[in-house]
């Protein structure tokens, strides 16, 4: 059938109804395997993608305004721990 071991196939449903196989060989040979296809919600594939893109574009600018403060924080507590000295009191 022309699949290699260990073989990757799609399944591919004609007008008719038949269900065809076919190898993949590469990642673009599943290009527009999903077109036309929703989730449970009615969204594509796409829809979903863009989605999540949003909520992660969102969940990392909070991230960064929760932290934002923490280095001049985190400089702040080093410089109180490890206060600079002088060049005079090193050469001591």
């Amino acid at each position: 059938m022309g699949i290699d071991t260990p073989g990757r196939v799609k399944f591919i449903r004609t007008e008719e109804g038949d269900i065809v196989v076919r190898p993949i060989r590469s990642v673009t040979d599943l290009r527009g395997v999903l077109e036309g296809k929703t989730d449970e919600q009615g969204c594509s594939a796409t829809e979903r993608l863009q989605e999540e893109r949003t909520a992660d574009k969102a969940s990392e600018e909070e991230l960064r305004q929760r932290y934002a403060g923490d280095d001049e924080a985190d400089e702040r507590r080093t410089a109180l721990r490890f206060p600079k000295r002088s060049s005079s009191t090193l050469n001591h």
